[in-house]
């Protein structure tokens, strides 16, 4: 407990805490690339990437935030979106770089998504779980969330935790906790390895692909001046996940996800790891 003090004063000392509820895209992204392919729409209630076969599309957060509670709604690529990949993840940049990752890898029609998920800490990743949904996430909106606290990494959909990912720098693993991250999303042609391992290519025929995004919510440690900045004050509702950690319940629909709906764990991946699982699996399989 008192490294986990310690890391939240040094966040109050850089940070102040932002709070922004259905948020305006125009207000918090900038759109990064895509050459027209990513368009702000509804007064900056909806925005939407393109895909086609000369480009995807691109954004980011204005700001940089350190520890907090991020959600995002997104309606994915319909029908035939194999080769695509929708990317929705927190970085920082640099080859030492920390991320959280959802990646969204598209499929054939009738086919399910593969939701993958991955935490790089001192730019070191390779800490994959992959899943399928239990609905069509073409056909509506559904919220996919990440709480990023000193003791851990919750991945949620629709409320339900996915993945939770303990910080283990006791057994020596990095965890991000040092470097300011932004959000990022992207529409992108991935057709070398996103279906089947790159046995599925895109098909072009399909083009334009199209993927949506509203209701971003952000309840976040936003980093401003490194020289100096004030902490400001915040209700133990709105910092609840400074300390978030899953509950019985919460820990139930995590078993349930896991034994219905996870199709890749690197903690159990004896192939790829013949001289034994990594360090952190102990306490994240």
């Amino acid at each position: 407990m008192a490294s986990s003090k310690l890391v939240l004063v040094m966040c109050f000392m850089i940070s102040v805490f932002g709070i922004a509820i259905g948020a305006k895209f125009d207000q918090e992204f900038d759109i990064t690339w895509g050459d027209g392919r990513a368009k702000i729409l509804n007064n900056g209630d909806l925005l939407t990437l393109s895909l086609d076969k000369i480009s995807g599309a691109g954004f980011q957060s204005k700001n940089e935030y350190l520890f907090g509670k991020i959600d995002m709604q997104l309606k994915l690529v319909p029908g035939n979106s194999a080769g695509t990949v929708t990317a929705y993840y927190l970085s920082s940049q640099g080859p030492t770089h920390d991320e959280i990752d959802f990646e969204f890898l598209g499929n054939l029609s009738g086919d399910p998504y593969t939701l993958h998920t991955n935490v790089f800490s001192q730019g070191k990743g390779n800490r994959e779980q992959q899943f399928h949904l239990w609905f069509d996430p073409t056909a509506d909106f559904h919220t996919y969330s990440i709480t990023w606290n000193p003791q851990r990494i919750i991945f949620y959909v629709d409320g339900t935790p996915i993945r939770e990912y303990k910080n283990s720098e006791s057994m020596g693993v990095s965890y991000p906790k040092n470097q300011p991250m932004r959000i990022y999303s992207s529409l992108w042609n991935a057709d070398d390895w996103a279906t089947r391992g790159g046995l599925v290519k895109t098909d072009w025929s399909q083009a334009p692909f199209s993927a949506s995004y509203r209701n971003f919510n952000a309840n976040a440690c936003i980093t401003s001046s490194p020289s100096s900045c004030n902490s400001n004050t915040t209700t133990s509702t709105s910092s609840s996940w400074l300390n978030e950690e899953l509950d019985n319940t919460s820990q139930e629909r995590l078993k349930w996800v896991h034994k219905n709906y996870l199709v890749y764990n690197y903690c159990t991946d004896s192939k790829r790891f013949p001289q034994g699982f990594p360090a952190d699996c102990l306490q994240n399989s």
